[in-house]
């Protein structure tokens, strides 16, 4: 029997399978997807073996990734219902989707771990965050599901209730940060820089300060001051910013993310 399995083959899906190859080996993973063409792609480029039911990968597999849109989740629960046993451990996806809501589906007794993960997953620099009930949970399957998702990047178990939270400060956020590299490279644009030059400057700036924040554990208003020189070019810049409101927009933009995880919850 395989021991990983996957329900969901997009973006996220794919990138979670990946990681884990490079833990497990592929005869410990089994998956299923929408379409035939792309569970042989997938099978091409990974060796990974498919089902051609949501059923029997659910049957064949003890840790079940639910990674499909959540407006799917109502399909895909029915057909797994009876397959699930309170041995599997069931990780979802899925935003607005609570532990209570999917036990309610498939019964009290079943097992599940909710998921939030981003896109830089796809790379190895993800931010996954995990709630569960970590009592119903061996040491055994925590450490399996820390090998899974530390193969992406970084993890930390949050209590369920900061899920919404989490889609804020990670899930969503890196659009927002691929909406200020495309800003900082017109900018630089504006200034002469060619645009393939100026986005590699602006990315890695960005990317440069995000690991200043976590490995040197200051705060980032700390590491902003020791950019900023007296009557320089920085100050001037964070005025400009403060000016026009950047605080406040990413506030919006993070009030409107919640609003939607609850409007799908």
């Amino acid at each position: 029997m395989a021991k990983i399995g996957f329900i969901g083959m997009g973006n996220m899906g794919t990138a979670i399978l990946l990681g884990a190859l490079k833990t497990f080996p592929k005869e410990d993973m089994i998956f299923c997807a929408k379409t035939l063409e792309t569970r042989r792609r997938i099978y091409e480029e990974t060796g990974v073996e498919y089902t051609d039911t949501n059923a029997e990968c659910a049957n064949k597999c003890k840790y079940l990734f639910l990674a499909v849109k959540p407006q799917f989740y109502g399909e895909v629960l029915k057909e797994i219902r009876y397959m699930i046993t309170p041995e599997h451990v069931l990780i979802s996806l899925a935003p607005g989707k609570t532990i209570a809501e999917l036990k309610l589906e498939l019964g009290n007794d079943k097992r599940v771990v909710r998921a939030m993960p981003n896109t830089p997953a796809m790379i190895g620099e993800g931010m996954t965050a995990l709630s569960c009930r970590l009592e119903e949970f061996s040491d055994v399957e925590q450490n399996i599901l820390g090998k899974i998702f530390n193969s992406l990047g970084r993890m930390e178990y949050v209590d369920e209730k900061l899920m919404d939270a989490v889609v804020c400060a990670s899930g969503s956020s890196p659009a927002f940060a691929y909406i200020m590299i495309e800003a900082l490279a017109d900018g630089a644009v504006r200034c002469g820089m060619p645009r393939k030059q100026a986005y590699v400057f602006a990315a890695q700036a960005l990317r440069g300060a995000a690991s200043m924040v976590l490995e040197t554990g200051e705060h980032p208003g700390v590491l902003k001051d020791q950019v900023c020189s007296p009557a320089g070019t920085t100050i001037e810049g964070v005025a400009a910013l403060e000016a026009c409101g950047m605080r406040n927009a990413v506030l919006k933009a993070s009030e409107a993310v919640m609003k939607k995880c609850r409007e799908l919850a």
